[in-house]
């Protein structure tokens, strides 16, 4: 973020409710006046006079939350266009939609972007690591670790005064209770392919809504839609998105997990640990400002890779299991991936839930402790 602010006249901090934003621009920008957008004084006079807002402000300013006042961002255009000095504003905001639309339509060229995730496991615990199970029962939401909070206790009140706040921004969602019901059936698929025909019908609304209702939670960063890889390497590929949540203590939550006693012999566990995984390792790629080329490979036939980092022309297959022991079969996929690649793969890794790492058959078998310490290969 820092670097960042070397280059551009804006630099952009988006991400969830409550993972730091406020705090990290701060902490890189001290010397800057801080202004919150939230406040509703400072929100009207913004929106009343946004260039003798501005103005107040020679030497730049944070403006947090600025999608509260979209009136801001063609008055920063003209403002940077007149002193393109680097490092001037910093915004942050919560919705993708509020944040991002604003920057490609009036701002372009002239923000560096950064996206803020919750803590990576190595960022709060460093390799003093806990439970396994623990991990992914907490999460990784700052208050929670930070605070000590309950996750049972935080949550319910992060979904309530956040997210569906955020929601009511976008859409005139007036029925909450049939939101809510979204949410978690989202939750019960996380790891599977998105189907929003099957997610509508159960939560008794219409196709195109449940279309709406995801980009939502997008854009609000409650989910992450893994893409699939398209390249057809002679097979019927599989087009369609997978569904994750964005930590998985709230995963743990809106699948009404109480415990993490509960979550170590849960039916879903299995896919809250690869959902862990994904989620490692897109922020352990946002941390470094490269480009999340993650996806999965999955074709007709039922043969998948759980993670596909793409790496310009080239492939690191990644599998997910979270047994204790690795099974026989558990290198089927990733094999067959091999076969139809060749030398495209540039290295391929099994990632599984229990102690000991090595290689095997030229796949690097590594712990989920390698993934929480980041010393996963590269």
């Amino acid at each position: 973020m820092e670097e960042l602010g070397k280059f551009f006249p804006i630099v952009a901090l988006t991400g969830p409710r409550q993972v730091g934003k406020t705090t990290l621009a701060r902490l890189q920008f001290p010397h800057k006046p801080y202004v919150s957008l939230e406040n509703p004084d400072l929100r009207e006079q913004a929106q009343t006079d946004p260039r003798g807002f501005l103005v107040r402000y020679p030497e730049g300013v944070i403006l947090d939350e600025i999608q509260r006042v979209p009136e801001l961002f063609s008055y920063l255009q003209q403002v940077v266009d007149e002193d393109r000095r680097p490092g001037r504003f910093v915004l942050t905001g919560s919705q993708q939609f509020g944040l991002r639309s604003k920057i490609s339509q009036s701002l372009a060229g002239r923000v560096g972007l950064v996206h803020l995730l919750p803590f990576t496991t190595s960022e709060w615990h460093g390799t003093d690591l806990p439970n396994l199970d623990d991990l992914l029962f907490q999460g990784l939401f700052p208050p929670v670790l930070d605070r000590g909070i309950p996750p049972q206790v935080w949550f319910p009140q992060y979904v309530a005064t956040y997210v569906e706040r955020d929601v009511r921004e976008i859409l005139p969602i007036k029925d909450l209770g049939a939101f809510s019901r979204f949410v978690r059936l989202c939750a019960a698929r996380a790891g599977q392919l998105l189907n929003l025909s099957s997610l509508a019908a159960d939560c008794g609304i219409t196709h195109n809504t449940a279309k709406s209702w995801i980009d939502v939670l997008e854009a609000s960063y409650l989910v992450v839609q893994l893409r699939p890889w398209f390249e057809n390497f002679g097979k019927r590929l599989v087009k369609t998105p997978k569904l994750y949540l964005t930590d998985t203590g709230l995963l743990c939550w809106l699948l009404r997990i109480e415990s993490a006693e509960q979550l170590a012999i849960h039916a879903q566990r299995g896919a809250i640990f690869e959902n862990w995984v994904v989620m490692e390792s897109l922020k352990r790629l946002r941390n470094r400002g490269a480009e999340a080329n993650l996806y999965f490979w999955r074709d007709q036939a039922g043969h998948e890779i759980d993670l596909l980092e793409v790496e310009g022309d080239r492939f690191h297959a990644m599998e997910v299991k979270s047994g204790a022991t690795v099974p026989k079969d558990a290198f089927k996929g990733l094999k067959y991936f091999h076969e139809l690649s060749g030398d495209r793969l540039s290295r391929s890794t099994l990632i599984h839930g229990g102690e000991g790492s090595y290689e095997q058959s030229g796949t690097q078998v590594r712990t989920w402790k390698d993934v929480a310490t980041s010393d996963l290969p590269r």
